[in-house]
């Protein structure tokens, strides 16, 4: 039970670590430029959810030598 349940937190977090990365510098093709991150709130995201990616990676490789 307790295997299912941190196998399915450590794809969540891989996933939300996927969409803070494509997501970190708010995007606008140049429209909204005021309401744009800055390079260190990009880069802050980016490192955030890189974290959480391989947060969720290692639980899951952990978790796949378990029986």
């Amino acid at each position: 039970m307790f295997k299912t349940f941190f196998n399915i937190l450590a794809t969540l977090l891989i996933a939300v670590g996927l969409i803070m990365m494509a997501g970190s510098a708010n995007d606008c093709d140049g429209k909204c430029m005021e309401t744009a991150n800055t390079i260190t709130e990009m880069l802050m995201y980016v490192g955030i959810g890189l974290t959480f990616m391989i947060c969720g990676s290692a639980i899951l490789i952990s978790n796949r030598r378990e029986a």
